[in-house]
């Protein structure tokens, strides 16, 4: 969070007269940053503030402004859930495909968090929709995992794009952890969109070998009757 009392507080809280008061006598302060490298649109932008980051967009602050950890106010609003924003900061030309340092994308933490509209938003400005982090997730493995299943059938949506079967460092699929965290419906979309069964990851496991009597049944049969899916 940010520091309070301070001018990077007032951003993320949404007090935008304040703000505006500050920087019509210091505009300076529209990319000065805080001890974590922030700038105020950083904090507008995860607060949901969509008013306070088009101003200082107007006043000439980087539309995609790193902090010590390269997040951008666009991963950050997206990670947040906030899509006035996000759509904002997409039309003012913020790069969609912008990671941190660990490869963390706005499309991976929107389908990780489960936010379809910003997922739409992101994929509609050409996020790359087989972005990988740092360990190999993409935002199958983000959303197929954590049981997000609006976005899953999304993401499944751009099979002209999309790597079904993409590994991580662990040789695992998004049909491996689904399976792994029993996510039935999940596991069965991606199955029937194709998904390999049979893949093995770094140690010799399958996604069936990883998932419950019952679902790993029901996969098998999916996968030699498909007229049953």
């Amino acid at each position: 969070m940010a520091q309070p009392g301070t001018i990077y507080d007032l951003a993320y809280r949404g007090r935008t007269a304040e703000v505006k008061t500050a920087l019509s006598e210091n505009e300076a302060l529209k990319t000065q940053t805080d001890s974590n490298g922030r700038m105020l649109i950083h904090w507008a932008a995860l607060g949901g503030h969509d008013d306070l980051v088009r101003h200082l967009i107007s006043l000439g602050t980087p539309v995609d402004a790193i902090d010590d950890t390269n997040m951008t106010p666009l991963i950050l609003a997206a990670s947040a859930g906030r899509e006035k924003v996000v759509n904002t900061l997409l039309t003012e030309g913020a790069n969609v495909n912008a990671m941190t340092v660990d490869g963390h994308s706005a499309l991976q933490y929107a389908a990780s968090k489960n936010w379809k509209s910003i997922c739409v938003a992101l994929l509609k400005h050409d996020a790359d929709v087989n972005i990988a982090d740092k360990r190999g997730a993409t935002p199958l493995h983000r959303a197929a995992s954590k049981g997000n299943n609006a976005v899953v059938k999304l993401l499944l949506e751009y099979d002209k794009d999309l790597k079904i079967d993409q590994t991580d460092a662990y040789g695992n699929t998004a049909l491996h952890l689904a399976c792994e965290e029993d996510r039935l419906e999940e596991a069965k979309l991606l199955v029937a969109s194709g998904a390999d069964i049979a893949l093995t990851n770094k140690e010799r496991k399958t996604p069936l070998d990883l998932a419950s009597l019952g679902l790993a049944r029901t996969l098998k049969q999916m996968k030699e009757n498909p007229s049953t899916a």
